[in-house]
């Protein structure tokens, strides 16, 4: 189903995927979106499946994992309301990365790649800010996966 409902704005708003995007670029946004639902216990993206949208996560709590050489489920994260994943395919255009499983029952919004790319075409700012949004986001990231590295480090060293 489309989304379109009013309160919805406000939430995407406030989301760091959609923040700083003006009313009427949001609003063209917001029509590319699909609400998707999903079970406790559902496998919402699978690690080196082929991947061509993200998530924007409405409601629920989702786990992501890693399976390590060995083939053990290595918790990466967990994703709650206004977190979005499922971005890396869309920049690097590689399968999925992690696993997703919802913990919960799980309302989230898919942005595929082709209506990312009608974003561009239609409304180059939004379609910047949305990256601009991703990539900080990925910094996050990354800063949180450095210090979490660094931490195990000195445990290693001690």
């Amino acid at each position: 189903m489309a989304v379109s409902v009013p309160e919805v704005k406000a939430f995407l708003l406030a989301t760091p995927f959609f923040g700083g995007i003006p009313d009427q670029s949001l609003d063209l946004l917001m029509s590319m979106l699909v609400e998707c639902r999903f079970d406790t216990g559902a496998t919402v993206v699978t690690e080196g499946e082929p991947g061509r949208s993200l998530f924007i996560v409405k409601s629920g709590r989702l786990a992501v994992s890693k399976r390590a050489n060995a083939g053990r489920v290595i918790p990466i994260s967990v994703l709650e309301p206004g977190d979005f994943f499922g971005e890396m395919t869309l920049i690097e255009m590689q399968n999925r990365s992690a696993t997703v499983i919802a913990e919960t029952p799980t309302v989230l919004y898919e942005l595929t790649a082709q209506k990312l790319y009608a974003c561009y075409k239609a409304d180059i700012h939004a379609y910047v800010i949305v990256l601009q949004n991703i990539n900080r986001e990925l910094c996050r990231r990354l800063r949180r996966a450095d210090n979490r590295f660094a931490g195990q480090q000195v445990h290693d060293d001690n």
